[in-house]
């Protein structure tokens, strides 16, 4: 039986490669030529501009998704970024909706061209269900799983005129801050070879870093569309749970809601982001998804945010876990003074100011993501699966004897001194129901503190770093696992961001040192450096108008993203 399950494992996994490279090479020669003028104007023009011209007829959405598709391809054979290949659906979607004759036998809809995303191409994580395609999250047990059916998501993007095109990298447990499996192979950062686009929704981050797509949807427990947008330079928003539709999925761990994952928007641009997200709350996806609020587009309270005078934001330096890296600090430093020059309320986060106990946040979050022990994510794997380091080192811990794991809390708590690492590997384990039910119970109560804190504080936003360190290599998993929104604000310059002449990292706590080991700023010279935007829950409108307004502070110092010079098909 174990071999059995191996050899087909790998029998799977050579399929679906092949069949990847078979419908790439299946693609017209339009998908293989230099990018035109025209196809310029296309990389170059606001959405909405795209939008009309579509609706009108001006444009053909051929033209776009071709455009886009040239792009891709670019992005992909650079960074191993893409998973199911759709561009040959996507031609015969667009040409039946616009003759108005009937392609799809298994009764999915058409893209709607005179809908408010008419003609957009949109990528998808390879874990949202497209009918005609695999949804394997990048398990080789979930090949062949495709039903014909276009998942609730998917019917609304097509019912707004968005084109799915291409389908995006990551990890089978969609814990990591990496982006790789067997089926697919590993995705890498568009800026640097050997290194991480982030995770889980990282395939996504380095194809719209590279341009391969206007916009984009993944997934967020704990950063995962909010890291590969640090990582890669692109903008993501983290919505509120019940504010973004998540029916048509398929994950790696069904029935975990202590952290409960939410599906978010992504972009190349912040137009892009915020364009994205208003059009697709206006469409109403409480209608597709009955778990989302029937919480209409508030766009007094976004353009309240845009025209206020005076914002009062709290500045978070540090979780008091994992101290920012100096490039982190920087960007982070970058945006601060462009809000004071601004005349806007700078409020820093400590002594009287300081939020509820952040790593109080971290040990709960931890437990209760992680209340199986990892049992879930694995029971999909076959037999010789490779699983992503970080992951492998949870279920590790968890599967400790449990006198085993006392004796190592003791060692590190009184020998080590790390108090940090140790307050977290004291209880991780498989929680039974009673002891889950009481991490839940802590939750709430940590979620209250939070409540009261920001009602006592008057805060606008916080700013903050999405993550302590820019881009990690491949593998650094293993040393570093751990409503707001990400944007890009500056690079990682060596001469700038090296480490101060005194730092030892023997000093620091298991998970800082784990960060710390792979900081390099010579080797991270250009990788991309974002800020977070943090607003309170079901803020999306706040958020995204304060980041307009952060974006617009920075001015010339406004993050760029990769042209499409450097992305140009010879």
């Amino acid at each position: 039986m174990f071999l059995s399950e191996y050899f087909q494992h790998k029998r799977d996994c050579k399929f679906k490669q092949a069949q990847r490279q078979q419908r790439i090479d299946a693609l017209p020669a339009e998908y293989k030529s230099p990018v035109t003028p025209d196809e310029k104007e296309i990389f170059s023009a606001p959405i909405d501009s795209l939008v009309a011209n579509v609706q009108n007829g001006t444009t053909h959405p051929l033209s776009i998704l071709r455009a886009y598709g040239k792009l891709a391809l670019r992005a992909h054979s650079q960074t191993n970024c893409l998973t199911e290949i759709l561009f040959s659906s996507a031609e015969q979607w667009i040409n039946a909706a616009r003759t108005k004759t009937e392609v799809d036998k298994g009764g999915n809809p058409l893209p709607n061209l005179e809908g408010s995303l008419a003609g957009i191409p949109v990528s998808l994580k390879d874990t949202i269900i497209v009918g005609g395609y695999d949804t394997t999250v990048g398990y080789s047990s979930f090949v062949g799983n495709d039903d014909g059916k276009d998942g609730a998501m998917v019917r609304m993007l097509k019912d707004m005129g968005a084109v799915p095109h291409v389908k995006t990298n990551c990890p089978i447990t969609l814990l990591s801050f990496e982006s790789g499996n067997d089926v697919w192979g590993r995705a890498e950062n568009p800026f640097k070879k050997g290194y991480s686009p982030g995770g889980s929704t990282g395939g996504e981050s380095a194809l719209l870093a590279m341009g391969g797509s206007r916009i984009g949807v993944g997934s967020d427990v704990a950063g995962s569309v909010r890291l590969p947008a640090h990582w890669a330079g692109c903008y993501a928003l983290r919505c509120s749970t019940g504010r973004w539709p998540k029916a048509g999925i398929k994950t790696s761990m069904p029935g975990q809601e202590g952290v409960p994952s939410v599906y978010s928007p992504m972009a190349r641009t912040l137009g892009d982001l915020r364009y994205f997200t208003r059009e697709v709350i206006k469409f109403g996806p409480w209608r597709y998804d009955g778990t989302v609020h029937p919480l209409a587009w508030r766009g007094d309270m976004e353009k309240g945010f845009e025209q206020k005078e005076k914002l009062k934001v709290g500045v978070m330096w540090t979780d008091g876990v994992v101290d920012p890296s100096p490039a982190c600090r920087r960007a982070l430093e970058m945006v601060v003074n462009a809000l004071k020059a601004q005349g806007h309320e700078i409020v820093e986060l400590e002594g009287e100011h300081a939020p509820p106990d952040l790593y109080e946040g971290l040990k709960i979050a931890s437990l209760v993501l992680n209340a199986d022990g990892g049992q879930m994510f694995d029971s999909f794997r076959r037999p010789g699966e490779w699983l992503d380091t970080g992951a492998a080192q949870i279920k590790s811990l968890a599967s400790w004897w449990n006198p085993f794991r006392w004796f190592y809390y003791l060692w590190v708590k009184y020998v080590r001194r790390d108090q940090v690492w140790a307050g977290l590997v004291e209880n991780w384990r498989a929680q039974s129901a009673f002891e889950n039910w009481k991490l839940v119970a802590r939750r709430e109560e940590y979620r209250a503190k939070w409540f009261e804190w920001w009602n006592q504080q008057g805060l606008d936003v916080i700013v903050s770093v999405p993550n302590a360190t820019p881009a990690l290599p491949l593998n650094a998993m293993k040393d570093a696992f751990s409503s707001s929104g990400v944007l890009p604000v500056t690079k990682v310059q060596a001469e700038l961001d090296g480490l101060p002449e005194d730092f030892n990292i023997r000093k620091l706590n298991g998970v800082a040192r784990g960060a710390y080991k792979y900081y390099d700023a010579e080797k991270m010279d250009g990788l991309p450096v974002g800020v977070q935007v943090i607003g309170r829950r079901l803020e999306e409108e706040k958020v995204l108008a304060v980041m307009q307004r952060v974006e617009d502070a920075l001015g010339e110092d406004k993050y760029q993203p990769i042209s499409v010079g450097r992305l140009q098909l010879e």
